[in-house]
């Protein structure tokens, strides 16, 4: 007997969903952090500055801040999934060793959990979306293409994420993770344009969240540019490299 990908895919992303089914409340977490900076800093700090430009238009702070949290709530969905809870499943509860005594392969395991990260990650976004309707902070109808391009900033997350957590040895080693999310959040121009960076400018375009952001902050805006197109790119190239390493990576630790 053996799995389609699509049918592996739908056991975890059942499988998952039953694991969460009865802890919920903790499904909120990663979703609450950026609505409460949007509501400390978009809205209070928002009081005391005016506005910032984008693509030719001038828009509230709050609404400028709004696209980056929005971005973060992505990466929120997709990080938590793809590395803490991968670690525990892959190392402690030996969950994938389990997988693959029955018609599942590494690729199934990956592909599903890659899902289910994106699943995660869509509906934060989504849930953002709707607070952001909510607070008058959308500039344009087109502000529903942010959804796509926040599940292309969930899926480079989740696949660098779960490729990273491949070579994790112990719950220590996920400071590093930390380290590097951190600045992604505060540096990749979240809450200010990229040109208050001024000569540093091209560190923060090496993070892969000031892609999505940008392309977020496109859509609300409703301005797109054949700058768009790159970032696009970067993003898809981040999570094919992540995925490769995290299949073959996978593929090592648990048929060796």
């Amino acid at each position: 007997m053996t799995l389609t990908l699509v049918g592996a895919t739908r056991v975890l992303l059942l499988r998952n969903y039953l694991s969460y089914k009865s802890a919920w409340l903790v499904f909120l977490t990663g979703f609450l952090e950026p609505v409460f900076y949007l509501f400390s800093i978009g809205v209070g700090v928002g009081k005391l500055i005016d506005s910032f430009e984008v693509n030719g238009h001038s828009i509230p702070y709050a609404e400028f801040v709004a696209p980056g949290m929005l971005a973060a709530s992505a990466m929120n969905g997709a990080i938590l999934d793809s590395t803490f809870n991968m670690f525990f499943k892959l190392k402690f509860q030996k969950l994938f060793d389990q997988m693959l005594a029955t018609p599942m392969t590494t690729t199934n395991i990956a592909v599903g959990e890659l899902s289910w990260c994106l699943l995660r990650s869509g509906l934060y976004s989504a849930a953002f979306l709707v607070v952001m309707v909510a607070m008058g902070l959308t500039h344009s109808w087109l502000a529903v293409l942010a959804l796509p391009a926040a599940l292309l900033i969930g899926f480079a997350v989740a696949a660098v994420g779960m490729a990273l957590t491949s070579f994790m040895r112990s719950w220590q080693d996920f400071e590093f993770i930390t380290l590097a999310t951190m600045p992604m959040f505060l540096f990749s121009a979240t809450f200010f344009p990229i040109t208050a960076y001024g000569s540093w400018a091209w560190i923060v375009q090496l993070s892969p969240l000031y892609h999505g952001v940008a392309l977020v902050r496109a859509a609300n805006t409703g301005v797109f540019t054949v700058a768009c197109i790159g970032h696009v790119l970067v993003l898809l190239a981040i999570a094919a490299v992540g995925m490769t390493v995290a299949a073959r990576r996978l593929g090592k630790l648990l048929l060796s």
